[in-house]
């Protein structure tokens, strides 16, 4: 019972419930009264960083030839709630319901670990590879957009790795096998269908952050817990990434940003213990990480960028 109280926490949580609430209320708006208010939102462009603004767009929707979507692919304002996860279809509809409503998106919703063969509404894709076709939302975010106050000074931290994950991907496995026992992690399996002489009691994210380094394994495709993490005044620990979505997680700077372990993991100790003795360049990646967090932050510059992402892409789609 202990560890599903905690699970419920609301402490250093995104609000489930007003989230849930806003979207269903905005699912019952006529869409004219939206699609009314594009040409307003965007010009909100005039007083921001266009050359910031249009190398995001770029980044996320990197399309550059231009093609039709076949017939048979859904106007989005036909898509059933009940036949798609509530999440992805609510975080774009916030943004498609101000184009018309003819206009047609191939969305593919999930952990998105491949490039598809048509130009895609995604959350999440391939870092490496001609990815084009893949074209980044911030979907999903309820779960994956997450920043904290983390009130806890760095030097007062345990000079520890934390890690809770479900493991049951082949390399968090590894992971687990590795360094289960070691004295300077405190890591844990928390999905009890398998491996359970790797099973720990879940932890909250506040007991996450009376520690230095805090794990951050990709899973089905990003870890979850980056944006967090990269928000406190702990450090991301993690090979570097193969999938990114709206964090850009192909931009992040190795040692800059987060601390970079080998792949095979097996420089693990040695990358804490020289953080530990080097408490500058330690804090130096939590400043870095903290002002990459910021960029984020701002709601009308987000908007405006999805707004364009997708404008793009029905461009970029002949419509």
């Amino acid at each position: 019972m202990f560890k599903d109280l905690k699970r419920a926490s609301f402490r250093h949580k995104n609000n489930k419930l007003g989230y849930y609430f806003v979207n269903y209320i905005r699912r019952y708006i006529p869409v004219s009264i939206f699609q009314k208010q594009l040409k307003r939102k965007l010009s909100q462009l005039e007083k921001m960083n266009t050359e910031y603004i249009f190398r995001r767009v770029d980044y996320y929707n990197r399309l550059e030839e231009t093609i039709s979507l076949p017939s048979g692919i859904e106007q989005f304002l036909d898509f059933d709630l009940q036949k798609h996860q509530k999440t992805y279809i609510f975080d774009t509809y916030e943004y498609t319901r101000f184009f018309p409503s003819h206009f047609k998106i191939s969305p593919l919703f999930g952990d998105i670990t491949h490039i598809p063969e048509l130009p895609s509404i995604t959350k999440s894709r391939p870092i490496e590879g001609d990815n084009a076709n893949s074209v980044l939302l911030n979907l999903d975010k309820i779960r994956h957009f997450l920043f904290i106050n983390d009130k806890n000074d760095f030097e007062k931290k345990r000079n520890m790795l934390i890690g809770r994950t479900k493991a049951f991907q082949e390399h968090r496995i590894r992971f687990l096998d590795m360094y289960i026992n070691h004295p300077m992690c405190n890591i844990g399996q928390v999905n009890r269908n398998m491996n359970p002489h790797f099973i720990r009691n879940r932890l909250t994210i506040e007991e996450h952050l009376k520690y230095k380094f805090i794990l951050c394994l990709e899973g089905n495709d990003v870890a979850s817990n980056l944006k967090w993490v990269m928000s406190s005044n702990s450090i991301a620990v993690m090979p570097k990434p193969k999938y990114e979505t709206w964090f850009m997680e192909g931009m992040l700077i190795p040692n800059y940003h987060y601390i970079l372990i080998k792949d095979d993991y097996s420089d693990l100790e040695s990358r804490l213990n020289y953080y530990i003795e080097h408490t500058e360049e330690a804090l130096q990646i939590i400043k870095n990480a903290h002002r990459y967090i910021e960029q984020f932050k701002n709601k009308k510059q987000e908007d405006v960028i999805a707004l364009l992402v997708l404008k793009k892409y029905f461009e970029k789609t002949n419509q």
